[in-house]
């Protein structure tokens, strides 16, 4: 399976269990909480609540909230953050409407009590684990139900040191309290106990929604001790795909060097790596514990927020692992800017580059940074244009000579070869750049015009700047010296136009 389709195929599997959550929390909400009239937070507690207090169907409520709620957030978060978010809030509208008709009615038109007469507790026990489930299942697939979850969103971007979870049980408090104030719940004493319930529901969901989170999150650690520890530790790294740690061990009463391997995986895989393990040696000693938490690549993300200090650079991503590149334009930006590279976000994929022209490699680039690692970046694509060849090697410059591959010297051997005996030897190196900054995207470009001499001269650049000579100068690319180069070439000049743009906004 290529790249594309596992990114294609963990989008639809995405979108099956939100569905799916979805489905769940409906069940609990029209089976379990409607028939008790139990309030719960959210937007759909608010329009339960009005939907209790007044008639009006919850989810016309429900679908009126959101849809503002939405208006307001695609400026602050974007239609790219929002896709999941919008598919769910629909997907749950036609849940609810569709539940509410199928399901058989009392008589005061609220769906039957599956539970029976007084059994209040019971249900709402039961239908906040299902709703925590729900939630967790949409969660964990990348996805949310909307209402709350937009406000506090648009909140913590704006203020990251105000957290999610303090804006959500502030949301949930008010919402739940607010049932104080509807007369139509009777007396004082009956409006309390009903906000009461409330708050049983807001803890008990919030508490299965963590526990089925965290369950599927833990994580254990290996410490393998055995003689054929460079077997396991092959098969792990090519049947489990993990990473593994090996360690220089001494033991005390036998004296003799020991090899152990240590390796972090999910609480789900035990058994396979056990398995694995006492295929390859059943006298192996393995040391198994929980941890707390384990943070970075193929586990949990660090969310933690970071104190912005104006005074600090503004950090972006630099789409490239080319270090030629890198140091150029850092050199370009001066001190203006902190330019990171893909090793420095830990982006050790080869972005596939499949695009006809250079402007559709320089997006596929910036579009796949952004998309993974939600972060502002910009990415480039570079091709030197030769008249006489019809504009090529054009946007298959790096790999004119052919191979996997980025051979700079057969590259020119092939365009000195071609353009043997040939009078126009006039080209351009031609670079767009791609921003991707808060889901806008950018562009810009960059040219300069020259000629391609007979031979190579000089030692500095990359690429094919010992061919390249720029118009109005006697010297090539490879001649100059940095300085010189970053003021006239292609790229200084897509990226000068890059930095005009950042500093203006």
């Amino acid at each position: 399976m290529t790249e594309q389709h596992k990114i294609i195929w963990n989008e639809v599997k995405d979108y099956m269990f939100i569905t799916l959550g979805l489905a769940i929390y409906t069940v609990a909400f029209t089976v379990f909480l409607m028939p008790y009239q139990i309030v719960a937070g959210g937007v759909t507690g608010m329009s339960a609540i009005i939907y209790y207090a007044t008639g009006f169907h919850l989810e016309n409520t429900y679908i009126i909230i959101n849809g503002i709620l939405l208006i307001i957030a695609l400026r602050i978060l974007g239609l790219k953050f929002l896709m999941k978010t919008i598919y769910a809030i629909i997907g749950l509208y036609l849940f609810l409407k569709f539940a509410q008709d199928i399901i058989p009615k009392q008589e005061n038109g609220l769906p039957f009590k599956l539970m029976g007469e007084g059994q209040d507790f019971m249900s709402m026990i039961i239908g906040c684990a299902l709703t925590g489930i729900a939630l967790a299942t949409v969660f964990t697939h990348n996805g949310s139900t909307g209402g709350t979850d937009i406000i506090a969103a648009s909140i913590n971007k704006y203020n990251p040191n105000v957290t999610l979870g303090n804006v959500l049980i502030a949301a949930d408090f008010c919402i739940i309290g607010s049932c104080m104030f509807f007369p139509q719940f009777g007396t004082y004493l009956e409006r309390a106990h009903k906000v009461m319930f409330g708050f049983c529901v807001m803890a008990m969901e919030n508490y299965t929604l963590d526990y089925v989170m965290n369950a599927r999150r833990q994580s254990v650690q290996f410490m393998i001790f055995s003689k054929k520890w460079q077997e396991i530790a092959n098969a792990i790294g090519t049947q489990m795909d993990h990473g593994v740690t090996i360690l220089d061990g001494h033991g005390w009463y036998t004296g003799h060097q020991m090899k152990v391997l240590c390796i972090l995986a999910k609480k789900n895989e035990s058994i396979n790596m056990f398995r694995l393990i006492k295929m390859i040696d059943p006298n192996a000693f393995v040391s198994q514990s929980s941890v707390i938490g384990v943070y970075g690549e193929g586990f949990d993300e660090m969310r933690v927020s970071i104190k912005k200090d104006k005074k600090k650079k503004m950090k972006i991503v630099f789409a490239t692992n080319n270090q030629n590149k890198l140091m150029e334009v850092r050199k370009i930006l001066g001190n203006q800017f902190q330019v990171l590279s893909l090793e420095d976000i830990g982006c050790h994929e080869d972005i596939p580059e499949k695009g006809q022209t250079l402007e559709d490699n320089s997006l596929i680039k910036a579009q796949y940074v952004y998309n993974k690692y939600h972060v502002d970046c910009f990415a480039d694509d570079t091709g030197l244009e030769v008249d006489a060849l019809g504009g090529a090697p054009g946007v298959y410059s790096a790999r004119y000579a052919g191979g996997t591959g980025h051979d700079s010297q057969a590259n020119m051997t092939k365009l000195l070869h071609e353009l043997e005996n040939n009078n126009n030897r006039k080209a351009r190196f031609r670079t767009i750049i791609t921003l991707i900054q808060d889901g806008k995207v950018t562009k810009f470009e960059g040219i300069v015009n020259g000629e391609i001499i007979q031979q190579r001269r000089g030692g500095e650049g990359f690429g094919y700047d010992p061919i390249f000579q720029p118009e109005g100068y006697s010297q090539t690319f490879a001649e100059m010296s940095t300085g010189v180069k970053n003021q006239i070439s292609h790229r200084a000049r897509a990226v000068q136009k890059l930095t005009e743009y950042l500093k203006s906004i």
